[in-house]
């Protein structure tokens, strides 16, 4: 909470270019500040994108980022909980079925910075505000173009909102029917020909119990949560061309899961600056850091007494890119540039005895990686014809590994020190886009990419008693190789539907693989491929308008060797059928009465397909109606028909998803 602390000075910090501006009262010249990064290039349609709205972000029934995601068939975390009764550590996030652990392997950014945390992998999704995001454009497929290594499933771009989609003042108040509360604020000002954006979020619930009825003991918990967010956004014009932009985040994220004493935290603290240039030479010059966190207290299933405390996990990431988009005629967009991420840190844990409660040992265990790289690609415009072409090469470091345990007398039993990885990787991808028609587009995309292993999956072992899962030092850079082809018709205005087959391939797959029945290990699989379809539809006509998404996927393990037992299976945690809906009215200005409904199809547990996750269609709503003065009454609804939602199944040991939870309160502002 102390980070929150030191937002005002921040705010002024970021603050004073606009009140320069509004001093520089000789300027007679009429700047236009957007807030935004540059355009997205003709040929980017060439790829399987699907815009999520504003107004779609803002209606969601759980009021969570990742159900407005969940509206894209195919994305998915590696649990089917959300960030209120999901371990953090697990919420990776990937689309096309090319999961399988708890890393993410599709990229997520927030104003064109990577939101990954820099030693799991997983995305803070209760440090993203719905409120504060303007839009959400996720690509599917796409390989590492332009800042795009570790994009091997995807790209999740996410964008704040500006002063126009945020107003002078917004605010909401919730409460549920379990006693939860969601509070919302937000303000934004102009100061001279730029603007200021601030806002927060504080969740709170006593939550719902994630154990089935059955498998409920004394010292069972509920899925407690209570988080704090909080933005502060700055945008200002340096000359007629360029735009500077500055943000500040900050989190705060506690969790209880099933048992009283398992508590977990991340918190995290971003700051990241921004020049983006519209004139004859368009640039887009980003760099930002992060500092991180994550704790949290395994409690033995067995006795109920912590047997294990991961007290500390300091990491920091740091990163920037440079793109620039030189005047080469007005058939070419040529985009050349560098970028840089780099995440270092370690973890530092205690475990106990689960009959004596003392203390065991000390363990301490980390490293750095980082990825520098280049990358040019160009579109050519040729009538209806658009071709786009790029290439990638990345230098790759995985530096400093080691793991450290100490005895409760202070002797060292353990002291490992890891040989450094450095490598180079060349990834390409190309595509072209034919208009056909006014009403027709055809499209056809390969591409190749590459994804790092993350920290935690090099150098940190953990257990979910009885199983243990060790690390792999050793791990090996991902890598990509897929291909799609699609079409995107609007016949009339206010329809239109998209359809796109591809076939991706990973190799070095990182998986947790059964050695066996209590030992898992990390390890680069030879591949995970998978096939599928994905179709969209939207209709929007007068007030009413439907949204839809359907994705098959066909993913299975290419196992030799070591793997050979795994060869055909599915992958973990990845469903066969995703489909999402949701179906608005508006019959009202400022009114809205939608319905959603989410499909996530059978899925295995582990890779030995055993362990059935069932099928799941949850329906959810959200209604709004104004009131007078700027308010509105709002009433949302999760899991109405309180459709039971299996999230984990380790030998018959189960946990559940949200059941049906009703919201109700008021809104101003928006």
């Amino acid at each position: 909470m102390s980070a929150f602390r030191s937002l005002p000075f921040l705010a002024l910090v970021l603050t004073a270019p606009a009140f320069a501006q509004e001093a520089d009262e000789e300027s007679d010249d009429v700047i236009i500040v957007t807030g935004e990064g540059l355009p997205e290039t003709p040929a980017e349609p060439a790829y399987s994108v699907r815009e999520i709205a504003r107004d779609q972000i803002v209606t969601t029934p759980s009021g969570r980022i990742e159900d407005a995601l969940g509206a894209v068939a195919g994305f998915q975390q590696f649990r089917r909980s959300d960030s209120r009764s999901s371990n953090p550590s697990a919420q990776g996030v990937t689309l096309r079925a090319l999961g399988g652990n708890a890393t993410s392997r599709a990229l997520v950014t927030l104003d064109g910075v990577p939101m990954q945390d820099p030693f799991f992998g997983y995305v803070p999704f209760a440090a993203l505000v719905p409120e504060q995001i303007g839009s959400i454009r996720v690509t599917r497929g796409g390989g590492s173009g332009p800042f795009g290594a570790g994009a091997l499933a995807g790209t999740i771009a996410l964008s704040s909102a500006d002063i126009g989609a945020l107003g002078p003042v917004t605010a909401s108040a919730l409460v549920n029917d379990r006693g939860g509360t969601e509070v919302f604020g937000g303000a934004a000002v102009r100061l001279g020909e730029g603007f200021v954006t601030a806002s927060g979020r504080w969740d709170r619930s006593q939550g719902f119990f994630t154990t089935p009825v059955d498998q409920r003991v004394p010292a069972t918990a509920r899925a407690a949560f209570d988080n704090v967010s909080g933005q502060i956004r700055a945008v200002a014009p340096l000359t007629e061309t360029l735009e500077l932009q500055a943000r500040v985040l900050a989190f705060d994220d506690r969790r209880t899961l099933r048992f009283d004493g398992a508590d977990s935290s991340a918190s995290g603290q971003d700051a990241s600056i921004r020049i983006v240039g519209r004139g004859d030479w368009e640039v887009d010059a980003l760099a930002y850091v992060q500092a991180r966190n994550f704790t949290n207290v395994v409690i033995s299933s067995t006795r109920f007494v912590k047997v294990l405390d991961q007290s500390n996990t300091p990491t920091t990431g740091i990163g920037g890119k440079l793109e620039v988009r030189p005047p080469v005629g007005e058939n070419h967009v040529l985009r050349i540039g560098v970028d840089y991420r780099r995440a270092e840190g370690e973890l530092q844990e205690q475990p106990f005895s689960a009959f004596t409660g003392e203390l065991r040992a000390r363990r301490r265990t980390g490293g750095a990686t980082s990825d520098l790289g280049f990358f040019i690609e160009n579109d050519w415009t040729l009538g209806n014809l658009v071709l786009t072409g790029g290439l990638r090469a990345d230098r790759t470091a995985i530096t400093d590994g080691f793991f450290r345990e100490v005895s409760a007398a202070g002797l060292t039993t353990v002291d490992n020190v890891f040989a450094d990885q450095k490598d180079w990787t060349v990834t390409w991808r190309g595509g072209a886009l034919f208009r056909a028609g006014e009403s027709l587009s055809l499209r056809a995309a390969a591409y190749s990419g590459l994804r790092l292993p993350t920290l935690n999956e090099l150098y940190r072992p953990f257990v979910v008693f009885p199983v243990v899962t060790e690390a792999n030092a050793a791990l090996d850079v991902e890598r990509l190789e897929g291909f799609e082809a699609g079409l995107d018709w609007a016949p009339v205005d206010g329809v239109a539907f998209s359809l796109t087959a591809f076939d991706n391939r990973v190799e070095n797959a990182v998986a947790n693989v059964t050695l066996t029945p209590t030992l898992r290990q990390r390890q680069n699989l030879p591949a995970i491929d998978a096939q599928g379809l994905e179709l969209g539809a939207r209709v929007s006509r007068g007030a009413f308008s439907f949204d839809g998404t359907l994705a098959y996927t066909d993913a299975e393990v290419d196992g030799t060797g070591a793997s050979m037992a795994l060869d055909g299976n599915r992958p973990p945690q990845t469903p066969r059928w995703a489909a999402a809906a949701t179906v608005s009215w508006k019959p009202l200005e400022n009114g809205i009465i939608s319905l959603t409904l989410r499909h996530v199809g059978a899925q295995f547990e582990s890779d030995q397909e055993t362990d059935v996750l069932p099928a799941a269609t949850t329906l959810g709503a959200f209604v709004q109606v104004p009131l007078t003065g700027g308010f509105s009454l709002i009433l949302r609804g999760e899991n109405l028909t309180d459709e039971t939602i299996v999230t984990r199944n380790s030998d018959g040991a189960i946990d559940l998803g949200v059941p049906r939870t009703v919201w109700g309160g008021v809104r101003y502002g928006f």
